[in-house]
């Protein structure tokens, strides 16, 4: 495809600010607002990667980020863990799953100090988040932990897999318990969300729950487009946990449970039929409603390089052509309606006829979504995480 990762990964560099990275314009340049963890663990994740690849420059990039998760000012040295940004000190599940991914991606490409950051990173999600009674996460607290917020979300856990995946292989050479413990943890959660939940909503998958894990289907009834807790069925999100259903199958072998494969393939087929197009225009509306009509329309791109790298690792692990046809669309879709060629990112939101819009994301903010799909579409082995897939 037209849409290459140096050209991504030049542009990316410029979000480097003295506390970790920045959230950048679409000028390439750093908005002046407070450095948010959750973008600085992306990128550093995302340097690691490109470390792990050889790209010059990375290494060092990975490094700084590494340093500034561990021991800058989103470190919180009095009460641990990190805050959600460097003017608010509360304690986020989401915004700490991407520093534990952070942390395993650079452990895996030998950043210096990584380990040791993933070693504190692994100990707060589990301490402070992970809830084994229930087998998933806890969404979030006060800053000295002493309240936890009551609502529960499937987002904060979708992305607590990925990197308990990604810490799994980052130690399966090293702590093997832990490396077990980690991924019949991800397997847990997903048997809830995705195996419970989504199937019994017929591949409808709930985002929002009471403390009790009671589904809330109107939740963000009057904040729709929210960022990361939207009104509805989020069809990316669909399209994430089919990925990861397979990258599960793909570490556990033959102790992976049939539904892995089965249920990736009906939220995959659910949030293609279902969201292309919704509208009656190309590409896959942010969210859809209980009845499949579509309520935010806008296109966002880590939809569409969702669906991609959904796509891709389908057709990787299960040979399905169609997988392949759809993967090869989609990404011309890309290039033709997100990429930006003055930047070489894409742009973060469209209109559903094609502009750029502003709605719910200003500016290009970071490269995560967009430098996993590159990596996951280019032929490689589909193993527990993205950095596991570039090695040997």
């Amino acid at each position: 495809m037209e849409t290459e990762l140096g050209p991504l990964l030049a542009f990316a560099a410029r979000a480097r600010v003295p506390d970790g990275f920045g959230y950048l314009g679409a000028d390439g340049v750093v908005e002046e607002r407070p450095t948010e963890t959750w973008i600085s663990a992306r990128m550093t994740h995302v340097f690691s990667l490109a470390a792990l690849l050889g790209r010059e420059g990375a290494l060092e990039l990975a490094e700084h980020g590494v340093r500034a998760l561990a021991s800058g000012p989103l470190r919180d040295g009095e009460h641990g863990g990190w805050g959600a940004s460097t003017s608010d000190r509360s304690k986020a599940a989401y915004v700490h799953a991407f520093v534990l991914l952070a942390a395993s991606s650079a452990t895996t490409a030998a950043v210096p100090g990584a380990a040791e950051l993933l070693d504190e990173a692994l100990a707060v999600w589990e301490d402070r988040f992970w809830d084994d009674a229930e087998g998933l996460a806890r969404e979030s607290s006060t800053p000295d932990w002493s309240q936890t917020e009551d609502y529960r979300g499937a987002n904060a856990n979708m992305h607590g897999v990925e990197a308990a995946l990604a810490a799994a292989d980052a130690l399966a050479g090293t702590h093997p318990e832990t490396t077990a413990r980690l991924r019949s943890h991800a397997l847990r959660s997903t048997e809830r969300i995705v195996h419970g939940w989504a199937r019994e909503a017929d591949w409808r998958l709930p985002e929002h729950f009471t403390s009790d894990w009671t589904p809330l289907p109107e939740h963000s009834a009057d904040a729709k487009a929210d960022p990361f807790r939207p009104y509805g069925v989020t069809v990316g999100h669909q399209f994430e946990w089919a990925r990861l259903c397979l990258h599960l199958d793909a570490v556990l072998g033959e102790r992976a449970p049939g539904w892995l494969r089965a249920d990736s393939a009906a939220l995959f087929t659910a949030a293609t039929e279902r969201g292309w197009a919704a509208d009656g225009h190309p590409g896959f509306p942010y969210t859809l409603d209980w009845s499949d009509r579509p309520v935010v329309v806008a296109r966002m791109h880590w939809v569409l390089c969702e669906a991609v790298a959904a796509a891709a690792v389908r057709y990787a692990v299960t040979g399905d052509p169609r997988a392949a046809g759809l993967q090869h669309t989609w990404e011309a879709h890309g290039d033709a309606h997100f990429l930006d060629r003055s930047t070489g990112s894409w742009h973060h939101e469209l209109t559903p006829t094609g502009e750029v819009g502003t709605g719910t994301w200003t500016g290009q903010p970071d490269a995560y979504h967009l430098a996993q799909m590159l990596l996951l579409g280019a032929d490689r082995p589909v193993r527990g995480s993205v950095a596991a897939s570039l090695l040997p």
